[in-house]
């Protein structure tokens, strides 16, 4: 029940509701080894209290999102000043009337996390952040050799159509020895890499030679296309 309870508050409401129940002059003695800064810890201070009054943070499955709402000028200023302080780099927008102070960076929202002293939340929110991370370059992976696949893929389709025309209007046996067997191999196996067939030869040879040879015979291929469209 305590759990389902948890869900049903918002990210930014765990949050608050962990910073109302800290006691942060003992937090900040911590934090600092027993030796805290007067200036920091105003600073701090100051967020966190600015944060519990107007502050907001999206849940970061959703997004990467924080955002004090200000009062006025003044106070938008100063939370940009107190974020600058710790080497943030906040914005400052006008949203139907009303300033505010917000960030975007991940790295930069866990550091806000950090210095008011959300430990749970950050911790929370650098679990999500990680596994989007892990994600989304496992995404970038497999979207990356599925693209070399389907360019392999096309690839060998062009050659192979190439190489049929070849054999049916002209005869394997009448071209070069060496491109006879290259465009073999490819009829015996449409999707394999240039790589790939280069290894499978008699001697075998580089990519760049693979692909200088299957060059060739496309160059064939339309040869005998422009005679078939002229009807020589």
């Amino acid at each position: 029940m305590a759990q389902e309870s948890k869900n049903r508050i918002s990210f930014s409401g765990r949050v608050k509701d962990e910073l109302r129940k800290k006691d942060f002059t003992a937090y900040e003695k911590v934090i600092n080894i027993g030796n805290v800064d007067s200036k920091d810890f105003k600073t701090r201070s100051f967020i966190r209290g600015r944060f519990l009054n107007s502050g907001s943070v999206t849940d970061p499955k959703k997004d990467y999102h924080l955002e004090f709402v200000c009062d006025d000028a003044v106070d938008a200023d100063r939370i940009s000043d107190g974020l600058g302080s710790f080497g943030l780099e906040p914005r400052i927008m006008d949203r139907n009337g009303h300033l505010v102070v917000y960030l975007k960076d991940a790295a930069q929202i866990s550091d806000v996390l950090n210095l008011i002293g959300a430990v749970d939340g950050l911790m929370e929110f650098e679990n999500v952040r990680i596994l989007k991370e892990v994600s989304e370059k496992v995404n970038r992976r497999v979207n990356c050799e599925t693209a070399n696949l389907q360019r392999t893929v096309s690839a060998g389709i062009r050659q192979v159509a190439d190489i049929e025309l070849i054999e049916r209007e002209l005869g394997l046996r009448k071209i070069d020895p060496g491109l006879r067997e290259i465009a073999e191999k490819r009829l015996e196996d449409p999707n394999a890499s240039l790589t790939e067939l280069a290894e499978r030869l008699s001697e075998p040879i580089g990519k760049s030679g693979a692909n200088h040879r299957m060059r060739k015979l496309a160059s064939i291929a339309d040869g005998i296309r422009k005679k078939i469209a002229e009807g020589v």
